[in-house]
């Protein structure tokens, strides 16, 4: 049978779609939680710091493959099939988790590299903890965080190609059934132009947010 290109590149940009959704979904759900995260690692209280500090470890210290399949058969394997995720949000999930982890580390580099003489001065004039926090340390860390953040983000572009491990059809599965069904590997590069296009516009983005942001260069 004759596959078309046009045929090829509307399937794979049903997968695309998917992609796209895996990767804006995790990035909504894992900053803000991976900022709640590194909060709990600074923390004055012993235990959260050890349990938030633990959990970090575990999740950077651990393959995303083997926490997407953890989350997608863990919870029908222990509690039964009523509590098993569907396969899109078990992939979300472990995204998300896995993610915010990372996100957390460099939330906690950023902050806790802001000299203590901008908080001091801050006192000095009278702003409380949060006042300094959003007004005078938040757009500074934001500066810090910049490039290892946008590294991560990047990545997470190329990872949402491990949900095929539980037979989600995003990327990268598309174009693999082409092979199988129809012997054609040229679909499979093809899909590589489209995280190409994608990581090209993401690096843009960084860059003139970066150069947006240079006036904090010291």
């Amino acid at each position: 049978m004759q596959v078309g290109f046009l045929d090829v590149t509307l399937r794979l940009l049903s997968g695309f779609s998917t992609t796209c959704l895996i990767f804006v979904l995790t990035l909504v759900f894992a900053l803000p939680l991976g900022l709640l995260i590194s909060f709990c690692s600074m923390s004055r209280f012993k235990v959260i710091r050890a349990i938030s500090k633990t959990f970090v470890w575990i999740i950077r210290s651990t393959p995303l493959m083997l926490q997407v399949i953890i989350v997608f058969y863990g919870p029908s394997l222990i509690w039964g099939p009523g509590y098993a995720f569907q396969r899109l949000t078990a992939v979300i999930v472990a995204f998300v988790i896995n993610y915010a982890a990372y996100f957390s580390e460099i939330y906690r580099g950023g902050i806790q590299n802001i000299s203590v003489g901008q908080y001091e001065a801050g006192q000095v004039l009278g702003m409380t903890n949060s006042q300094i926090f959003f007004k005078v340390v938040l757009l500074q860390v934001v500066k810090r965080i910049l490039l290892p953040m946008s590294n991560e983000i990047i990545t997470l572009v190329k990872d949402t190609s491990l949900a095929r491990i539980i037979a989600v059809k995003e990327l990268i599965m598309m174009s693999q059934e082409y092979i199988s069904a129809n012997a054609l590997i040229w679909p499979l590069f093809y899909s590589g132009v489209f995280y190409m296009v994608f990581c090209g516009g993401l690096t843009l983005l960084f860059g003139a947010a970066e150069k947006k942001l240079s006036y904090f260069r010291t």
